[in-house]
This record gives C-alpha cells, structure tokens and sequence, in this order.
C-alpha cells in the first residue's frame, strides 16, 4: 500500500503544516495550493481570498493529497518543483482519487522536461510565474472553474487614444522635399566641380597603382627565375657534369626543372665562359619544346657572368642580373655560380626571358600597355602596336633615373589614332643597377568631357531621379504609419489594465500614440511570465553555457560567425556491416560505450562534440567556450585525435577478450575557415559549425580507408598551423589528394604520434 493510498484514511488526522484561510465551508469553492515558495503561496492565497473561497496551502506533495481529498478540493495548485519530486506521483494520485478536483500545475522557472511529463499524465492546465490575477483568471476558465462573484476591478474598457495633430507622413515627406529642393540647386555645381573634375584624380590614381604593379611584377619575376637559379645550381651532379664537358648529362639534370618553371631560356656554361648547354624554348611549341645548343663564347664578354666568374659578391650576394642584346634576341638575364663539392666555381648558370615575353607579362599583370626603355630612353619592346612613337630624349630619361626616388615621368602618346597616358619609371635589378626604363599607359578615353546636350540630359535625369525620391518618401510614409496604427490598435487591445509601467508619451503623432499604447502592453506582460526555453534543445555544455551568459548578458547571439577553426570527423569503418549481423539494441550499446570513452577525452582536449550520426563524430576546436588561435586549436585536436587512437585501442582489447569484433577508426582534421552558429528552424536550433573546411575534414576522414587500421589524415593547413609545434608530432606525407568540388588538390599527412608510431598502426 503506498502512503498516497494510506493517505484516503488518515484524512481525519489534522497537520500542522496546513494553513487554512479564507471563509466559511458552506462556499461550494474550495482551493489547495502546494507551493515550495510561502510568497507564492500568498499570492494565489489572496486571489480567492478576494473571492471569498476557501484555500489551504502548504510547501508538500503528500500533504497536498491529504487536504484534497479531507476537504473534497475543487481546485489544487500544485508546484512542479516541490522537493522531493514526488508531486508527479500526488497529480496522478489526485486524479485517480479525486476525478472532481480540478488540477493547475504552476512552475516558477522553465521547465520543458516536467512541462512534458505532466501532459503525458493529462494534465493541460498550466499557470506560469508571476501569479497575476489576469493568469489566474485565464488558468480557470481552462480549468472550467472560472467563477468571478467579486471582480476586484472593472471589466475592461475601451482604451481612449489621443488625436494625432502632427502625422508621421507629414513628418517623414517635409524633409524630403526640402532636402530634395536644396540638392536640386547644388546638383549643377556638384556635377561641373566635383564629379567631373574628380575624373583626372581617379585616371592619375589608377595610372600609379598600374606603374606600381609592374614593379612589383618585375621584382617578382627577377625572383622567380633566381628560384630556378638555385634549384638548377643545386641540382646534385651539374657541377661533375660541366666539368666532364657532358651536354647530354646537363639536359637531362636541368630539362625537368626548366620545364616545371617554365622557363624561356637556360644558359649553363663552363669556368671560361663558353657554352656547355645552351636550352631555349621554341616560340610557339608545346611547354617541352626545347632547342638545344652548345659551344657559344658570346657569354664571356657580358658583364654579369665576368661579374660571377670573377667570384663578386654585392650586398645581395653573388647571383647579378642584366639586359643583353645577343644573336637569339634581346633578353633579361639572371646569373649565378655553380659550385663544386670542393668549394671552386665549376660554372655558371643564366635563367633569362626575352623582352617581348616580359612586355606582355606586364601587360597581363597590370591591363595596360607596357614598354621596356633602355637606360638612353630609347624603347627596346612594348606591348603598342608600334615603337616609332616612343622614344624618350635623353634628358627625360636621366632625369627619371635621377629622381627615381621622389617622382615618375608622365607623358601623352598618341598611337594611330588612340590617344595614350604614360608613367615611366626605373626597371632596378635585384642589385639595385638600373637596367633601363619601364612604362605603362592607359588609354585617356575615361577623361572625354561630356558635351552640354549630355550635361543637360544629366541634369533631367538628376531632376527625375529628385521627383522618384519625393515619391518614394510620401509612399514611405503612408508604408510606415499603417502598420504603426494597427500595431496601436493591437496593443490596446491586449494591454488593458491598470498602468504599472509608463514609458515617455510626449509627442503628437502616431509613435506617441504607440508609446500610451505600450503602456497598456507592458502592464499585461507584467501580468504574464513569457518565456522561451533556450535550454530545451539537445546542446553541448559548452554551447549551453554560452547561451546562458549570452542570455545574462543581454548579447545573445545566434546567427553565423565566420571563425578560423579545427574541424575533426569520426568514423568506424565497417560499421553497416558489423550492425546488420547483431540486434538493435546491442549495436546500441557499443555506440554508447564507444561514445561515452571517447568524448570525454575529446572534451578535456577543449573540443565540442558538434554531432552524433550512426557510428560517426564531428567536433570542433577553437570556437567554445572562447575563440582560440588556429595554432592552438590545431594543437588541441591533433592531441585529441591521438588520444581517442589510444582509447579505441583500449576498446578493442575489451572487446576482443568478449569475442567481439574490434571497431576500426578513421579520423580527419582539417584547419580553415568555418561559419558557426545555430541552425535550423526558430522552434529548434542547433548550434553547428558548417563551410568548405567541414567538407573537406569528411573526405580526409575518407582516406584513412586505405590504412586498414585505425587511423589520423591530417590536412597541409592544420600542420601549418601548428608551427612551430609541429615537431611534437610525427607527420607522415601521404601526397596530394584531389577532392570533388575543390580546383586545387590538398597535400594531406597522416598523423602518426609523439614520437611513437600508435598501436595498430602498420608498419
């Protein structure tokens, strides 16, 4: 027998914790009220104590149960945070032992699990803090209890409203007509002074920024051919290869790299200065087409390779870069020693390109016309359609040359019938030499004046555009104070009361009429605890704890954040085949006992466990609790990944020893951009992290397939960010991997350990 049935027989028995109140027994009206809060249970109390009813109150479940059913109740109140969580248990004892007694279930803070335990037992009336009168008065009329002898005010009335005097509209298109007027005046001027005249600063502007990036592009090409330079230099048996005078040795060592770069031209000569192989790409031809040659002593006589022969060193070490005029064309050379295992120079290594192939870059580079001047002024290649019109005098071009420093030179061209703008600037060796001149010119079409018919047509079009403004201003206006009039009329309709709470009303317009109309509102939010549980969703503690001081502190926020992040994936290999063999449950369980070893040490490494799908993981680093740095973030997932190795390691031997197959683990990190936040509808949410860096973590989780044992695929940006703490861990090259949907493949490395290779790994 429980004490909820034993309490049927001992109501004769008085309690001292019960509190009666109120009037006589002969009222039909009779209220319990169960509150863990005494001034809760005071509020309600005074309620039906204004209505003339009886009421008992008290702070526990069985003595609720016990007033019930002694003073036959009509209506019981009851807190669904009593202590001692039995009050579900009192509900269904109150139900089955008094059908006539009338349940409201009232909670002071939200709770959406005890809200749905208590509809699942058929109760459906529900009373939420502060207990006003108004909510009390609607918990009854559900209840079908609602009876009101004694109002304790009028019933409502129409909310009188003030006259507006001033509208909105009114307020809204009085401006605009007088800012449109006041434009309309200045528009002339603004048009003739400003616009206009604004043309010549915005084609200098663009002329700079053009001269600038062809020195730039010109610096970036001298070092990209120095880079070829040192592969070629270093290339290991050129040195023994120029000096056994072996061409065919020499083609076969440099080609692959002259090819790979590109590269237009390749010169590599002996300790005289003759040619011992001379490779230049064939205009036109495939990227392998290649002539070769030897036996030239035309190189002897230019100064950079005397320069590198003689063994000079400048301030930017012993590599030196010039023009040369030579049989094969014009061209721009860099040259560099070959040295041998005994420290002697063994030979010399040019990497050059024609002129006409760096006019074009330039051109490519930087969309304007580009033309390479010798240090006389006198142009060697451009990109116009003639040279004839170029030249410069001597005098502009020493001066440019002097004032390389403070200022350009610019000049107009007229070219056939297009009329150009030129800047001219040094063209500087990596040395500092200079090696001549560089131009580039746009042409002047963006400076045309318009002519007055166009003026004229300008200034229609200006008046026109003034008039759709006015238009758009009173259609504003009319759009705007609607919606504000219903939004009163609504108001007032809700909030009818007395005025609690004011807020500022001066004014005479519609928005003062909203303010008298929020008065009235506020009074009945006041009256009503309206609340949304946040926390009812399926979160993260480390989401919910954001969400709870984001909250408190008036900054919640929920929409996407773009954060640079570590993504890891999780997934056992084989698993669809493993759970078909076995009942639902059982493949339960493993995932639960999987889940709950490796999460918790996710965690403790700073991650947040993002999702569970099937036998798969996705957490994320750097992001909660607080933002971290990409170097951070990385270190934290790779310690967790090698962690969670370990911890299905443990696992397996567990299970091997209970005759069950051992789960293999594939793990992905991926280190980019990520956009968190929640997703979903505005009923549920979940806080998510989503972008290219989670599609790439799934494929890199994807390659561990081909390991046949648990395993890490680490992507190039996670190891990267790491820095200089990539050397705690071992990182094994697995090459470059081409992914659906991404233009360039990812190098991707597998994570091995701390300087140990993890068990199960494969040697």
């Amino acid at each position: 027998m429980s004490r909820y049935t034993r309490a049927r027989m001992a109501v004769s028995n008085e309690n001292p914790t019960i509190s009666p109140q109120g009037g006589s027994a002969a009222l039909s009206a009779r209220v319990v009220i169960a509150q863990a809060v005494a001034a809760d249970a005071q509020a309600l109390a005074g309620f039906f104590r204004g209505r003339q009813q009886q009421v008992w109150h008290t702070p526990e479940a069985h003595t609720a149960l016990e007033l019930v059913l002694r003073h036959q109740a009509t209506l019981l109140f009851m807190d669904m945070h009593l202590p001692g969580g039995d009050w579900l248990e009192v509900l269904r004892a109150v139900q089955k032992q008094s059908p006539a007694t009338h349940i409201v279930v009232t909670n002071k803070h939200p709770d959406l699990r005890r809200e749905i335990m208590a509809r699942d037992a058929g109760l459906v009336v529900f009373l939420r803090y502060p207990f006003t009168r108004q909510w009390v008065d609607r918990a009854l009329a559900r209840s079908g209890t609602a009876t009101a002898p004694m109002p304790l005010r009028p019933s409502p009335v129409a909310v009188r409203l003030p006259r507006v005097k001033f509208p909105v509209s009114l307020k809204i298109t009085l401006p605009y007509v007088l800012l449109a007027l006041a434009f309309a005046a200045g528009a002339g001027y603004l048009l003739s002074r400003y616009v206009l005249e604004s043309f010549q600063e915005r084609f200098t502007a663009q002329l700079v920024d053009a001269g600038t990036l062809a020195a730039d592009w010109m610096v970036q090409e001298e070092e990209r051919r120095l880079a070829t330079l040192r592969l070629i230099a270093r290339t290991q048996g050129l040195a023994e290869a120029i000096a056994a005078d072996n061409a065919e040795s020499l083609r076969a060592l440099a080609l692959p790299v002259v090819v790979n770069n590109r590269e237009e031209a390749v010169e590599i000569l002996n300790v005289v200065g003759h040619s011992v192989l001379a490779l230049r790409h064939v205009p036109g031809g495939s990227v392998e087409a290649y002539t070769a040659s030897r036996g030239d002593a035309v190189y002897g006589h230019w100064p950079l390779v005397l320069n590198v022969l003689g063994r000079q060193v400048d301030d930017q070490g012993d590599k030196f870069a010039g023009l040369v005029s030579a049989a094969w064309g014009d061209y721009f050379y860099v040259a560099g020693p070959v040295i041998a295992a005994d420290n002697t120079l063994a030979g010399v290594v040019l990497v050059g390109a024609s002129l006409p192939t760096i006019a074009r870059g330039v051109r490519e580079t930087t969309l304007a016309q580009a033309t390479l001047y010798d240090s006389a002024g006198r142009p060697l290649d451009s990109t116009l359609p003639t040279l004839a019109a170029l030249p410069l005098s001597a005098d502009q071009a020493l001066s440019v040359l002097a004032r390389q420093d403070a200022a350009s030179l610019v000049r107009d061209l007229q070219v056939a019938s297009a009329s150009y703008t030129e800047i001219i600037g040094p063209w500087e060796a990596r040395s500092g030499q200079d090696l001549g001149l560089i131009g580039v010119a746009l042409p002047r079409t963006a400076l045309a004046r318009p002519t007055a018919v166009t003026q004229l047509q300008a200034f229609g079009l200006l008046t026109a555009a003034l008039l759709l403004i006015l238009a758009l201003g009173a259609f504003l206006a009319r759009r705007i104070t609607q919606p504000l009039t219903q939004m009163v009329q609504a108001s007032a309709q809700v909030a009818q009361g007395n005025l609690e709470v004011k807020v500022d009303t001066t004014g005479d317009d519609e928005v003062a009429v909203l303010a008298h109309a929020f008065n009235y509102m506020v009074t009945g939010l006041q009256e009503g605890y309206i609340y949304r549980d946040l926390l009812g969703r399926t979160v993260s503690p480390e989401v919910r704890e954001q969400l709870r001081q984001g909250f408190a502190s008036g900054d919640l926020r929920l929409e996407g954040q773009n954060v640079v992040a570590t993504v890891l994936m999780s997934d056992i290999r084989g698993f669809t085949t493993l759970a078909e063999r076995e009942s639902p449950t059982t493949v339960l369980a493993w995932l639960n006992e999987y889940f709950s070893t490796l999460v918790p040490h996710i965690t403790a490494q700073g991650g947040v466990i993002d999702k569970f799908e099937g036998d798969a993981l996705l957490a994320f680093f750097g992001i909660l609790p607080r933002p971290l740095t990409p170097k951070e973030s990385a270190y934290q997932a790779c310690r967790a990944a090698l962690g969670m190795l370990a911890r299905v390691e443990q696992i397996n031997a567990h299970r091997v020893l209970n005759s069950q197959p051992p789960f293999v683990t594939g793990i992905g990190l991926n280190t980019g951009l990520v956009t968190a936040g929640g997703l979903g509808a505005a009923e549920r949410l979940n806080y998510t992290v989503i972008g290219d860096t989670v599609n790439t973590v799934q494929r890199l989780e994807g390659l561990t397939r081909d390991f046949g044992a648990s395993g890490i695929v680490v992507s190039e940006t996670t190891v990267q960010a790491l820095a200089d703490r990539a050397g705690e861990f071992q990182f094994e090259p697995l090459g470059s991997q081409a992914f659906r949907g991404k233009r360039e493949a990812v190098r991707v490395f597998r994570l091995r350990g701390l300087g140990l290779a993890l068990p199960g790994d494969r040697a």
